[in-house]
């Protein structure tokens, strides 16, 4: 665990680089695992999976998306450890079960790696053999999905923190723009800014970067 956590701090540079990271570690680390995806759950009903490690995963993920339904999606809005043993013989998700035994996929081990608000993400783990998470793949994948969720909080915290000072940037570049265009102060130019955010529905980053890519002359 500790040469996995050095692993994935190395690989922390963008959320895309540590997902495709934790990805394939967990494939290589928790006994058992064939394939490899990583869901994102955005406001309760948008279902991305940026990352996918196999074919499987990628069409367990799909069918999951469409259907709206299944372990992925459930692991990260309850923030739950969910176990499928047999796909043949679990009935919480009919209509995903089914499809998926169809694919090939018989078992399942899915584990939440963050929540912020109305945002989740879950870590899934998939086996064409049932029964093929035992105790020490679920013990070894927790451990596993703890560092993986620190290393991708940490990314997605810097994340945030560029795009923060990005938009201060542009904001300020916009500002300076209206207050030489219209002789205006810097609250302002901000007041300016912010209504036009307002009539027009849009983000004040937006709106501002709208300005700024106008130019001075407009």
């Amino acid at each position: 665990m500790a040469e996995l956590a050095r692993r994935l701090r190395s690989e922390s540079r963008d959320t895309e680089t540590i997902l495709r990271a934790i990805s394939a570690a967990a494939v290589e680390s928790i006994p058992h695992a064939e394939y490899a995806s990583i869901t994102l759950v955005e406001g309760s009903s948008s279902i991305t999976s940026p990352v996918l490690i196999g074919d499987l995963a990628a069409e367990s993920d799909r069918l999951q998306a469409e259907l709206q339904e299944g372990p992925c999606v459930t692991s990260a809005l309850q923030a739950d450890t969910i176990v499928i043993d047999d796909m043949l013989d679990d009935d919480r998700w009919p209509r995903f079960s089914n499809a998926a035994a169809e694919l090939g996929i018989r078992s399942m081990l899915c584990f939440c790696l963050y929540v912020e608000g109305n945002n989740f993400g879950a870590l899934n783990l998939h086996s064409t053999r049932p029964h093929a998470f035992d105790d020490e793949s679920q013990s070894i994948g927790s451990l596993f999905a703890a560092h993986a969720a620190i290393a991708f909080s940490s990314v997605r915290e810097k994340e945030q923190i560029r795009s923060a000072l990005t938009n201060r940037d542009i904001i300020g570049q916009a500002k300076g723009m209206l207050m030489e265009r219209y002789s205006l102060n810097a609250d302002d130019a901000f007041q300016l800014l912010a209504r036009l955010s307002q009539d027009s529905n849009t983000k004040l980053a937006d709106v501002a970067a709208q300005v700024v890519q106008a130019g001075p002359g407009e």
